[in-house]
């Protein structure tokens, strides 16, 4: 009700301002970057509340209805002209050079903002205007990718957002089939790891005694989840993912539950990419099934491995010889697991060509090849066990060769792991990992070669 009560304030003080924009005749010109700019000039320049949030909420609006080319306009005079006021920022470096103090110091540190900071501060003022801006970010970082230069816009961007969405801000709700129909469509839509189909897919993963899905929210974004974990509660750390989804599968009691399976982790907002919060939804996550259900044993996850099958095609260092090499290309064939021949020879080869995915391979700049071992190593997590065939459906095969991998969450090993990952890079992993990688599994393919 507070949101709501702060939210029709803010309108209503915007509503009143764009009636004064329209009688000053401001608002109906120059409807594009150029114009767009100006208007953003007078936003900075103004000082009445009123005025500045219908300000705001203009320039968003205008942007919403530039093309392409307009945006990118607009994105490149914000990143060129919008930096730092030189004079101030050089008179405050003299002033620190001359002598130093805690005081010149902080005049430094705001002479150094730059001015499209706090624009973007102003903009998130406009009703809405958090939202918008998420959204302008998306836009950001698909220009990024031919753009470079807008680097440094986008560094001030996320700082700011980084601000307003940390932790403290962020809100834990379950979601389930008594939450509103408008979130579950969101669920639905979003989904990024394993599809959902229909509602009565959607009922299978949420409804029943042994699933549970959890999603954090923002306050100024009160019905966008921004990002959700689906979790299935069984008996045994499960190796593949069919089982789980099974339409006709048998619900486990709570009572025989003892671990907790993260199956899914879905991030929906596209323009808050690089701001992390998905270490602390599994955290908090943890802590309440920990509250609800205290006979849990072990908190795992059951993961995709999306980078492994483009490595296999593109990596010109792949520890296997010219045999094996040419057995790899059988990975392409449709169902080609079904061949018992087949898919014993390749698992034999496969599987420990994972285990060097994880532990050994890493990009030209020393980082883990995949998205997915980087996001749960770097929370701690420990890389458990590598699932030969865990995924056979057709994105699986296509992306990962059918593997999937448990990474476990065990909390008095959590912070030791992780800094073990980010200081020095280390992969914490279980002793049947390493043992793949010691090459029994090449062992293993010589002999049915042989």
């Amino acid at each position: 009700m507070n949101n709501a009560f702060f939210s029709d304030l803010l309108t209503s003080i915007s509503e009143r301002g764009r009636t004064l924009l329209r009688r000053v005749g401001s608002s109906e010109e120059k409807p594009d970057a150029a114009g767009l700019i100006e208007l953003c000039e007078a936003l900075l320049s103004g000082r009445g509340e009123a005025s500045g949030t219908a300000m705001a909420r203009e320039v968003l609006d205008r942007y919403g209805h530039l093309n392409e080319t307009e945006r990118l306009s607009f994105f490149q005079t914000l990143s060129s002209s919008y930096g730092p006021e030189r004079e101030k920022l050089a008179k405050a470096i003299r002033a620190w050079r001359t002598q130093p103090n805690n005081a010149d110091a902080s005049d430094l540190h705001f002479a150094s903002e730059p001015r499209r900071q706090e624009l973007i501060r102003r903009l998130n003022r406009a009703p809405g205007g958090t939202g918008d801006l998420v959204a302008m970010r998306a836009d950001l970082l698909d220009l990024m990718k031919a753009n470079k230069t807008l680097g440094a816009l986008d560094r001030d961007v996320v700082h700011l957002l980084s601000s307003w969405f940390n932790r403290g801000f962020l809100v834990l709700r379950r979601i389930d089939w008594s939450t509103p129909a408008n979130i579950l469509e969101k669920i639905i839509r979003y989904e990024a790891v394993h599809e959902i189909r229909d509602w009565d897919d959607l009922r299978r993963r949420i409804d029943p005694v042994d699933r549970r899905c959890y999603a954090f929210f923002h306050p100024a974004l009160v019905d966008e989840p921004l990002i959700f974990v689906e979790v299935a509660l069984t008996e045994t750390i499960p190796g593949a993912i069919a089982p789980l989804l099974a339409e006709d599968r048998q619900a486990v009691a709570v009572e025989r539950a003892r671990v907790a399976v993260f199956y899914s982790i879905s991030n929906t907002q596209r323009g808050l990419g690089g701001i992390s919060f998905g270490s602390f939804l599994i955290k908090q996550v943890v802590e309440e099934l920990r509250r609800e259900l205290p006979k849990l044993e072990d908190f795992v996850t059951l993961s995709p491995v999306p980078g492994f099958m483009s490595w296999l095609k593109t990596a010109s260092d792949l520890p296997v010889s010219d045999e094996e090499k040419s057995l790899l290309s059988h990975l392409d064939e449709p169902d080609w697991w079904r061949n018992a021949e087949l898919e014993g020879q390749l698992r034999a080869v496969v599987e420990p060509l994972a285990a060097h995915y994880f532990l050994k391979a890493r990009t030209s700049k020393g980082r883990l090849i995949d998205s997915v071992a980087r996001f749960h190593l770097g929370n701690g997590a420990r890389l458990e066990r590598i699932n030969w065939l865990g995924d056979t459906s057709a994105k699986g095969q296509r992306e990962s060769a059918g593997i999937m991998v448990n990474y476990l969450y065990r909390l008095d090993d959590i912070e030791k792991n992780h800094e073990a990952y980010a200081n020095d890079g280390t992969v914490v992993a279980s002793n049947a990992v390493k043992k793949l990688l010691k090459g029994e599994g090449r062992r293993l393919l010589d002999m049915r070669l042989g």
